[in-house]
């Protein structure tokens, strides 16, 4: 087979150990220099291919390479920008196939979460239907823990170390306060829909480290009365209380509490706050005083303490990626597969797109509490192992030590396109 070049970009809200897959695309397709030629990355994910608005990675050293997997958030630029269905786009696909033949690319690898998976199936689907040879294979990421297929997907586990050590950390804090102040404090946590990382907070109670700890999930509509007298109760007993809540936490009528009105780039409804929303409700109807952090962009980009289990399954799945076009495998994701829990194995298979592209994968009613505000020892086995071990950055002076690229562009070969 003649030698062609690869296009690698990242899509959608980024991750600590987002840049490790990058890492594993790049390192993997250059011990494969007589198949693959460059590897070109999408400067803002998509966006950089329908603009031609490409970086050459080649330009980088090896040692910068490598730094990426230590690296958090997107190196090459992500963005939230859906293509939509194939006719109604048509114009957009064509234009990334145009883009593709004017710098031989033959190998498509898009980093992201459902709306990147749907894209990147798309993509394959546009490119048979034109007659060009490309191959189009999917890289999983997203915090939320809620592509289907895969066992859990790279980027959680190191959101999940961060929420359940920062929430064990704040109750030693309330607990040393609440004789004379805080009484209860509340963290928000990442999760639209599915409450994966609100799960990954009641990690920070257990057996050695009791914490008195109410979680509110997505799955379960939330219940003012119920919630209240939880955390009434657990206070009183314990002299304070902390409480995990969803971004997405949802009313009785399936209403977002926290909807802000507004949309996102993929559609998704904004959302503005619930933390402060029930802190409030808890000062305003208990009479304790209240303290409430959001979590937000710091749980995504903490890599000082990302979990080496997600930082080892983020790599695996970019070299997989490159393996697996090298192979022939189109359309196809490369997904985690878990052999066993003790001790922990895993693996990664191939999974066709077909059955990950607008699937969301919600967390099951079996890990959570039968009162709806915990977790069960189900839900501890399969989360223990995604948090486990640390993989420090380097530090330098007493802070992590992060690379920076290059980018340097490739010249534009065609006219300007408009995005």
């Amino acid at each position: 087979m003649s030698k062609r070049n690869a296009f690698y970009a990242q899509s959608g809200g980024v991750t600590a150990v987002i840049n490790a897959s990058a890492a594993g695309v790049i390192e993997t397709a250059r011990r494969h220099r007589s198949r693959i030629g460059k590897v070109y990355a999408g400067r803002n994910g998509i966006i950089g291919a329908l603009e031609e608005d490409l970086i050459d990675t080649s330009k980088e050293s090896a040692a910068s390479i490598r730094a990426l997997k230590h690296t958090p958030a997107g190196a090459f630029g992500s963005c939230r920008y859906k293509l939509k269905g194939l006719e109604e786009s048509r114009a957009q696909y064509e234009r990334l196939i145009e883009v593709f033949r004017a710098h031989d690319i033959g190998y498509f690898f898009y980093n992201g979460g459902n709306d990147s998976a749907d894209t990147c199936l798309k993509v394959s689907q546009i490119a048979e239907k034109l007659g060009y040879p490309l191959t189009a294979v999917h890289v999983p990421k997203t915090v939320d823990n809620d592509l289907a297929v895969t066992d859990n997907c790279p980027g959680f586990g190191s959101v999940a170390k961060y929420v359940a050590t920062s929430m064990r950390e704040a109750a030693f804090d309330v607990a040393s306060m609440a004789k004379t102040s805080t009484k209860v404090f509340v963290l928000e946590v990442m999760g639209r829909h599915a409450g994966w990382i609100t799960a990954a907070v009641g990690m920070a109670d257990d057996a050695d480290t009791p914490i008195p700890l109410v979680l509110l999930f997505p799955e379960i509509p939330f219940d003012e009365a119920a919630f209240l007298a939880a955390v009434d109760a657990k206070t009183r007993a314990h002299g304070y209380c902390c409480v995990g809540v969803s971004e997405g936490l949802q009313n009785a009528e399936g209403g977002l509490m926290a909807d802000a009105g507004s949309k996102d780039a993929f559609g998704h409804a904004q959302l503005g706050g619930v933390g402060p929303l029930i802190a409030n409700l808890v000062k305003d109807r208990l009479g304790y005083k209240v303290h409430w952090a959001v979590a937000d962009y710091l749980q995504r980009a903490a890599r000082h303490i990302a979990s080496k289990t997600d930082v080892e399954q983020s790599y695996a799945v970019g070299r997989a990626a490159v393996e697996y076009a090298l192979a022939g495998k189109n359309a196809v994701m490369a997904a985690i597969t878990r052999v066993s829990d003790r001790p922990y194995r895993w693996k990664i298979t191939a999974a066709p797109l077909s059955k990950v592209a607008n699937v969301e994968k919600m967390l099951p009613r079996d890990f959570i509490a039968r009162d709806g505000y915990g977790i069960t020892a189900k839900a501890r086995a399969y989360l223990g192992p995604l948090i486990k071990g640390e993989a420090p950055p380097p530090f330098k002076d007493g802070l992590p030590r992060y690379v920076r690229l290059k980018n340097v562009p490739v010249a534009r070969k065609l006219p300007g396109f408009k995005v």
